[in-house]
């Protein structure tokens, strides 16, 4: 139920759970826990928010259309299983989880739904695999039955090796199957990058003398060699761009992986594998434009 999540909307200026409805626009932020980090996620997203809904002034604002950001999957399964005439533009939910939530919405419903996904997009990965090697080098990815999905974002000029991993059998077998490759771009597949695969993947890659390439920041802190990442300044900042687009448009964007991002790198694990690491890499990234008021 939606009562039992957190809401907020202008938080520094009215009650948790109360919708701003104002004469120029109404949405709300909805979050299922009241931790620091998601305090200061919604604290940001209201102030991106409000100059953008405040000069809302179309027919659409006219008609007061819900607009609702959910943070994380709880709240996104929260709103998906709700029947209003909203929209719902989804934060800080991989692709793979957004897809599964989602999957039993009907078509109609889906229209007024779209996600920002947590995850890099597989373009900006390949990308920084160019910049990192500087030379063609076979990429491998392993995907599951949940992320098969992601096959055709890895298509295209540089393909990528794609190894599918059926669940409950051993990851080494795969994992050998890919190990001529130089590279394995890591996807957020829950399947296959658990905690009890991930020893044995990062021990493979090593023998292999693999580079992986994270999806996150921690994933790299924890052994793999680099990543693009999208910090919650990223993350809000695309949001705001597509709630933007859609006040003026009526247009709501299709699901999308993070438009701005930087670049992390485990400069230890870099030179092991031999990798020359250079400030292409190290600026890599894509930032939002700073908006003066």
């Amino acid at each position: 139920m939606l009562a039992a999540v957190m809401t907020m909307a202008m938080a520094l200026a009215s009650p948790a759970g109360a919708a701003i409805d104002t004469a120029g626009f109404r949405f709300q932020i909805v979050t299922a826990d009241d931790t620091g980090l998601t305090r200061r996620i919604a604290e940001d997203l209201t102030k991106r928010l409000v100059p953008i809904f405040g000069g809302f002034r179309t027919e659409l604002a006219q008609q007061r259309r819900m607009v609702y950001v959910a943070i994380g999957p709880v709240a996104l399964r929260t709103l998906a299983a709700r029947k209003c005439d909203c929209v719902v533009i989804a934060a800080y939910t991989s692709s793979q989880v957004w897809r599964s939530i989602t999957s039993t919405v009907p078509a109609a419903r889906l229209l007024s739904m779209t996600a920002i996904y947590a995850e890099p997009a597989p373009a900006d990965q390949l990308r920084l695999v160019s910049l990192l090697y500087k030379r063609p080098v076979k990429v491998a990815a392993i995907v599951s039955g949940e992320t098969g999905f992601l096959r055709p974002v890895l298509s295209g000029p540089g393909t990528v090796e794609v190894a599918e991993y059926v669940e409950g059998t051993d990851i080494n077998n795969v994992l050998n199957r890919v190990g001529r490759s130089q590279v394995l771009l890591a996807m957020p597949d829950r399947t296959v990058y658990n905690t009890e695969n991930f020893r044995n993947i990062l021990l493979s890659t090593y023998r292999h003398n693999q580079g992986v390439i994270g999806f996150s920041a921690d994933m790299v802190k924890a052994g793999a060699l680099a990543s693009t990442y999208s910090d919650i300044q990223h993350i809000n900042a695309h949001v705001a761009d597509v709630a933007a687009d859609f006040v003026l448009t009526g247009d709501l964007a299709p699901p999308q992986f993070p438009r701005y991002f930087s670049t992390i790198v485990n400069e230890g694990v870099a030179r092991s594998l031999q990798v020359a690491v250079d400030d292409s890499v190290r600026k890599f990234g894509r930032q939002p434009v700073v908006k003066t008021q």
